[in-house]
């Protein structure tokens, strides 16, 4: 990872022996990494631990075991199956929102709304969205703070022709992406 406004890490994930357990039902175990950058890709069938795994990498669940370098929470955006944003308010509202709570400028909600094509729907409920255009948002939202780790999983899924090639411009920027 470049180093970006003093931020930079000499690796952003580094992880020993990690496993992760649910009761007596182990979802995965000695998971060893050490990127600084990159892209890394995880495969698997269904049910192999990927989304678990993604979890713990952007420090929303906590491993089993083992040992977890990563950037602080506050440095890293994940986008899970579900966009995570609210259908009761407006595109615009939703990433005012989420500026406010990661002390955002607000210039930067407008940049991503017409980066990612919504600038014209800016003030529609999300709930009128196709799930394209909501999963655009969650991308906005993602990147809203410029976090040093970008962690995607099944970011496609409902995309768009438009936010295909825009998570393609994501991908080909300079920070480490899961």
């Amino acid at each position: 990872l470049p180093p970006r406004g003093g931020r930079g890490l000499s690796h952003v994930i580094r992880v020993q022996g990690l496993a992760k357990r649910f009761g007596d039902r182990r979802v995965f175990a000695g998971v060893d990494l050490d990127l600084a950058d990159g892209l890394l890709l995880v495969t698997g069938p269904n049910g192999s631990g990927k989304t678990t795994l993604l979890r713990v990498l952007a420090r929303l669940a906590a491993p089993s075991a083992g040992t977890l370098e990563l950037p602080p929470r506050e440095r890293i955006g994940y986008l899970g199956h579900s966009p995570n944003v609210y259908r009761e308010l407006t595109a615009l509202e939703n990433l005012t929102l989420f500026a406010r709570l990661y002390r955002v400028e607000r210039e930067r909600v407008g940049m991503l709304l017409e980066r990612f094509g919504l600038w014209e729907v800016r003030n529609e409920r999300v709930s009128t969205f196709s799930r394209g255009m909501q999963q655009r948002l969650g991308l906005c939202r993602v990147l809203l703070h410029d976090p040093s780790l970008v962690v995607l999983d099944e970011p496609t899924n409902a995309l768009d022709a438009e936010g295909l090639e825009q998570l393609d411009a994501v991908l080909d920027e300079p920070r480490l992406h899961v």
